[in-house]
């Protein structure tokens, strides 16, 4: 079953990507969710697996708000408050979040040069 993760902006998604396999469609609301753009992320999505990982900030939680609504199954994602948003928190956090959310078979680990 594909696996959807919906963000807000299309940085957040090239963030994103680079941590997770091809199998996970990474799906953005571009900061504003109109019931056009809410529809068509419902067509997307349909009764797929959805997560949502938005911004800590207050554009993100009303965003995040309205998509709880929307997908009331959906399994939620947290950045931390400090971090500039989803693009801005490190790998390390971000893997954490994916691991929390059960989705440790789709991470892509960065490797780190060893010294």
């Amino acid at each position: 079953m594909p696996i959807h993760v919906i963000v807000e902006g299309k940085n957040d998604r090239s963030k994103l990507k680079r941590l997770v396999g091809p199998e996970i469609n990474i799906l953005c609301t571009f900061g504003t969710l109109n019931s056009l753009k809410l529809e068509s992320l419902r067509k997307q999505v349909g009764y797929d697996e959805v997560y949502l990982f938005m911004d800590n900030d207050s554009s993100g939680k009303k965003i995040r708000g309205v998509l709880r609504d929307a997908f009331p199954d959906a399994v939620q994602m947290y950045t931390r408050r400090g971090y500039a948003g989803v693009e801005g928190t490190p790998d390390e956090y971000i893997i954490a979040q994916l691991e929390k959310a059960g989705l440790e078979e789709y991470i892509q680990y960065p490797e780190y040069p060893s010294f």
